[in-house]
């Protein structure tokens, strides 16, 4: 779910690519850092932390450069220390190297082995060292056939942004399982980042998204050169649409706020309920819940209100700090809620700690009934591809059924999502990666076929 930019061909690029990460915050809060290359040597500021407290005046003046590259952190892989953080930097044969990479790698510890059998001494448990250390060792003698050389070693989903003194290659994986996307800015410049939200911010139009298996490689006073190194197998994240990205985003031509619309609309086909008002769980689940009200004809109200200081409960690293955020985070308005049976609509459902404490706060508000509406499938399996889902204990679905979840969150009724209707909100055109929900993977890995049954 991480955030990467990459900025060319302009002066201050490194204040364009901070501009950027900024935009994309929600994208990561761990970590957040920018390399930036001036012909001679790539210059590196990172650190643990937000955008706005990592970033001033003084260390973005040190990162000089018309090329910079910047990555937000959420960590699906490695630790928590400053170490894990990216851009990943490197002295190799061929000079200097940065590295940012937004996916997870599902062969990073057969990699990592040879790697190591071989010689490579590691300094993080991040899959994306692989990646620096493959080109390294590369006995190629071109940068652009060192990465195409690590490419075909890699596997699962990857966005990259790869800098050297001069050059910078943008690739997206053959699945195309996170988004990226190619804008130009007023003066000329380029801006890739992996989420349109950034390129508004920074002034840029979009051009294009980057394709499944495209690389494209930009260098100094040439327009971006496209080389389609994979044949593409169009796979595009359905929880983008779902959590990740921003409302007022474009995901691979599709508007992420009309198609979180279009899912509670569904929703509301496939799991109604008789109520007297529909509330979102802010701020993910308020365009589902506008279109759930709207399909029934229901009231809706924002009769919860949200501390925006506090930032994404599902990223956080540990149980404890979620717990403790959620209190932090939502608020009921009782006089909107006392004496009414609501519908309260999610955008998702995994361990079951937001949701229990978003009933108790309700009823503890005066409501009569509370009806969890999740507008997505029941979250069965873990992820591979870059969600902080790892193992089947942290997953409520894979071992309760929809009653029994309903049961122990006390909820009056919980309803999902299926994935069918998952896939017509979003459109029935494209094969999408469902794997959370049905436990099948195409990148890596053997596919399962489990039985999927949705409330």
């Amino acid at each position: 779910m991480c955030a990467i930019v990459g900025i060319y061909g302009v002066k201050d690029a490194s204040t364009l690519a901070y501009l950027s990460l900024f935009a994309m915050q929600h994208r990561g809060q761990e970590s957040t850092g920018i390399s930036a290359a001036e012909g001679e040597k790539i210059t590196l500021v990172k650190k643990r932390g937000l955008v706005t407290s990592v970033f001033d005046k003084d260390n973005l003046s040190v990162l000089k450069g018309t090329c910079a590259i910047g990555h937000n952190r959420y960590s699906t892989a490695g630790a928590g220390s400053v170490l894990d953080a990216q851009p990943v930097f490197a002295r190799y044969k061929l000079g200097e190297i940065s590295v940012v990479h937004n996916g997870n790698l599902v062969n990073k510890t057969e990699v990592r082995e040879e790697l190591i059998d071989n010689g490579a001494i590691f300094q993080t448990q991040m899959d994306t060292e692989n990646i620096v250390h493959l080109i390294a060792k590369s006995k190629e003698k071109k940068l652009i056939d060192r990465i195409k050389d690590m490419l075909n070693k890699i596997e699962g989903s990857y966005c990259l942004a790869i800098q050297s003194r001069s050059k910078m290659f943008v690739i997206r994986d053959r699945y195309g399982i996170r988004p990226l996307s190619l804008g130009k800015l007023k003066d000329g410049g380029y801006v890739v980042a992996s989420e349109t939200c950034a390129l508004d911010l920074v002034g840029a139009s979009f051009e294009r998204d980057i394709r499944p298996g495209e690389m494209l490689i930009f260098s100094e006073n040439k327009e971006p050169e496209s080389i389609q190194v994979f044949e593409p197998d169009f796979h595009p994240c359905a929880f983008e649409y779902i959590y990740f990205s921003r409302p007022d985003s474009i995901i691979d031509g599709k508007n992420v706020y009309q198609m979180r619309l279009n899912m509670g609309k569904q929703l509301a086909k496939e799991s109604p309920a008789d109520v007297d008002l529909v509330l979102p769980v802010p701020d993910s689940g308020i365009a589902a819940a506008r279109g759930y009200a709207e399909e029934l004809g229901i009231p809706f109200e924002m009769g919860i209100v949200r501390n925006h200081y506090v930032g994404r409960t599902f990223i956080e690293p540990s149980q404890s700090i979620r717990d403790f955020k959620v209190k932090k985070k939502l608020s009921p308005i009782k006089h909107l809620i006392q004496g009414k049976r609501i519908a309260i609509i999610d955008d998702s459902l995994v361990r079951g700690t937001t949701s229990t404490q978003i009933v108790r706060m309700l009823k503890e508000a005066g409501a009569l009934e509370v009806h969890m509406r999740i507008a997505a499938p029941e979250i069965k399996f873990p992820c591979r591809y870059g969600i902080d889902t790892p193992t089947k204990k942290e997953l409520i679905s894979s071992s309760h059924t929809c009653e029994e979840i309903a049961q122990k969150i006390k909820a009056t009724s919980l309803g999902f999502l299926s994935i069918d209707g998952l896939t017509k909100a979003l459109g029935n055109e494209q094969k999408y990666s469902l794997v959370s929900f049905d436990g099948k993977y195409f990148a890596g890995g053997n596919a399962h076929s489990p039985s999927c049954s949705n409330a």
